[in-house]
């Protein structure tokens, strides 16, 4: 049995880019199976309704299936889009295709009809057809996806919405996007999201719909695909386009740090204006909700300073001075003369304010710190 390896660039991915599926804008005109709600489980093996081609797929469909995190809502309505060139999307077995891409373009050409419908899903021209075929890779889905299938029937493609397997072979495009299913030789396009969708067919012991995945076109085209190999356990690169002659080994992906959500950044607090020039009995004016206080030398003697909101601890008037009626023969450490006021009224000009600093230099030019 392959051993079952875990995908944390994938994981971290599809946490990431959790979005709602929308329909396609440039859907060509959905029949049977697009919006009446029944989405067709579909295991590695099975052909589905109305096959192209007979199969194309190798025998051996173990990819090694990764596994995703739980995660609310509805299945349908929260599907995680990841990209087509996360490293480990896909698996595989090194030097070995998952599809035989040159019986796919014979299958086709010997059926004009086939052919031509099978353009027209794709929007190519039915001539072009072999050449597009040879320009995808062939890997193994590691993880449930959710696509448009369609198959051939009456002379026409059909459509309707499917779950692929893990382990389901396919022909991806340069966008790492899944486009053709090789078991059925049918063309892949993006998924329609349904309303109420309702599953048909026998899921698989390991289906969980929580752990389904829709493959995102990447934003650069993918010139090499990094590939789980789970019967060697271990990584291989295999280039755009190529069918496994030149793989190379290669090493895992590194571990990326989980995505974690940040707290919002703490607000700085603004640090206090500096003090302002006031005459009188004049009030500073508030800067961004913040009074400013006086500069200590434009105070009035009798004007009440009020309490600077520095933690610098600064004298106020709140508390008054000595009362002039406080008896002289009042006990205190340095009594004055009997003919000597005990007050401490200040004189008409103090030659300190209460920002003076040792030296007797004024602080009033050095705003206060936070």
């Amino acid at each position: 049995m392959p051993k079952v390896a875990s995908l944390t660039a994938l994981v971290v991915a599809a946490a990431a880019l959790t979005v709602v599926l929308v329909g396609r804008s440039d859907d060509k005109g959905d029949t049977a199976g697009s919006g009446g709600g029944e989405v067709f489980l579909q295991n590695t093996s099975a052909s589905g309704p109305d096959p192209f081609t007979a199969s194309t797929a190798r025998t051996d469909s173990a990819s090694g299936a990764a596994s995703l995190p739980p995660r609310t809502g509805t299945a349908e309505a929260a599907t995680p889009r990841v990209s087509g060139s996360t490293p480990g999307l896909y698996g595989g077995t090194r030097a070995v295709a998952s599809c035989d891409v040159e019986q796919q373009v014979r299958y086709l050409a010997a059926e004009p009809a086939k052919n031509a419908a099978f353009a027209k899903v794709l929007d190519l021209k039915a001539n072009a057809v072999p050449g597009y075929l040879r320009s995808l890779t062939p890997l193994q889905l590691r993880v449930d996806t959710r696509v448009t299938n369609h198959g051939f029937k009456d002379g026409a493609a059909t459509t309707y919405q499917s779950v692929l397997q893990a382990g389901t072979a396919v022909l991806v495009d340069g966008r790492g996007v899944p486009r053709v299913r090789c078991a059925c030789g049918n063309p892949l396009t993006e998924p329609v999201a349904q309303p109420k969708p309702r599953t048909v067919g026998t899921p698989w012991p390991s289906y969980n719909a929580s752990q389904v995945v829709v493959v995102a076109p990447s934003v650069k085209v993918v010139d090499v695909f990094v590939v789980y190999d789970p019967d060697q356990d271990a990584w291989f690169a295999r280039k755009h386009g190529d069918t496994g002659r030149h793989d190379k080994p290669t090493p895992p992906p590194p571990r990326p740090t989980p995505t974690t959500t940040s707290p919002s950044p703490s607000v700085t607090p603004t640090s206090p204006p500096p003090c302002v020039t006031v005459t009188g009995d004049e009030t500073p004016t508030p800067v961004d909700g913040v009074t400013p206080s006086p500069c200590p030398a434009t105070l009035s003697p009798t004007a009440t300073t009020p309490t600077p909101t520095t933690p610098t601890p600064t004298p106020t008037t709140d508390s008054p001075p000595p009362s002039p009626e406080t008896p002289a023969d009042t006990p205190t450490d340095n009594p004055p003369p009997d003919d000597t006021p005990s007050d401490n009224t200040p004189p008409e000009s103090p030659p300190d304010g209460p920002g003076t600093t040792t030296g007797g230099a004024p602080a009033e030019n050095t705003p206060s710190g936070p």
